[in-house]
């Protein structure tokens, strides 16, 4: 399965709305008859979000430090329904004030710090994320990853898996990817990185440059530029730098259009590799492991690989409950 997703990034203008919509509730509790119907909506409406909470106590709080709180209260019984409605402008007013002097201290000490949200694909699935500034992320299979991403931050947390990501450059406000004691910055570029489960980080770049750089480690550990073309492999303290045609680079990110392109692989390897995005394993007896096979197939039809095997090949398949075993 895949798909796209709009990431929900608190903008200064989504920060206004909530702010409105919080000084409304607010100037309601206050100047009207406020009964436990409206007690329950306003209830409901915090849940919705932390960031309405957040907005309604801010703003409930600076209001509670004014001297004009207590004139604009719920008028006495008696009093004409223009003076409760005069009450209820004149509060919007004082809140709308209270709201810009709180929002001229920035959006980001408004509501905290930018808020981290993560990202996960299930075996076999795939995502694309459309960042505000055109940039996108697409997540492969069995993918975590968390991003915080703001007006004056973009940085994306790799915690397994793999992601390629097509960034809009801003040297101002540069997207980083930490992956364990490593980060990658993007200058302007596509790339790749994968992080496999034995700890190992492959960067790979299509497009630009980007630094990988260890974040921790031995004081010498040095930075690697790398352009178009290389592919980086960490495994520890100890970099590899490598370059692989275009061609292969295209082959080997098969999965962001659902296939898998092997040339000339061996059976262990392409096993290995429809293992990462089904539940049901492939598992290839040590008498069959160094066969070699090449094609395209679908990521999620295991069917059609085992035919191949089976059929040219002549190979054994044996159906298991949820293994399929592969042997001479």
């Amino acid at each position: 399965m895949s798909g796209e997703t709009e990431v929900d990034v608190l903008t200064f203008g989504r920060a206004e709305q909530v702010e409105a919509a919080a000084s409304d509730w607010l100037a309601r509790r206050v100047t009207d008859n406020w009964g436990e119907a409206d007690e329950a909506a306003l209830q409901a409406w915090l849940s919705e979000t932390p960031a309405h909470r957040i907005a309604f106590l801010r703003l409930e709080a600076a209001w509670g430090y004014t001297s004009r709180l207590g004139a604009l209260r719920a008028p006495r019984r008696g009093l004409a329904r223009d003076a409760k409605m005069s009450g209820r402008v004149v509060f919007r007013i004082a809140a709308a004030m209270v709201v810009l002097a709180l929002v001229g201290l920035g959006a980001g000490s408004y509501f905290g710090a930018p808020r981290e949200k993560i990202y996960t694909t299930a075996v076999g699935g795939r995502e694309t994320l459309k960042l505000a500034d055109g940039s996108q992320i697409e997540l492969n299979t069995d993918t975590v990853l968390r991003l915080v991403y703001s007006r004056k931050v973009r940085k994306a947390t790799l915690e397994r898996g793999e992601a390629y990501f097509h960034i809009a450059h801003d040297a101002a406000r540069p997207f980083t990817v930490r992956v364990g004691q490593h980060r990658v910055t993007d200058l302007g570029t596509k790339f790749l990185v994968r992080h496999a489960a034995s700890d190992t980080l492959e960067v790979a770049v299509t497009e630009g440059l980007v630094r990988l750089d260890a974040t921790e480690g031995p004081a010498g550990a040095r930075s690697n530029l790398l352009s178009v073309g290389d592919v980086a492999v960490v495994t520890g303290h100890n970099t590899v730098v490598t370059r692989k045609p275009a061609q292969k680079l295209a082959e080997e990110l098969g999965w962001r259009h659902g296939v898998l392109v092997l040339d000339n692989a061996t059976l262990a390897d392409a096993a290995a590799q429809f293992n990462r995005y089904n539940t049901r394993k492939l598992v290839i007896a040590p008498s069959a492991a160094r066969i070699a096979i090449g094609g395209t197939f679908p990521t999620n039809n295991i069917e059609a690989f085992t035919e191949l095997a089976q059929d040219v090949l002549g190979l054994k398949v044996k159906e298991r409950k949820d293994e399929i075993l592969i042997l001479r």
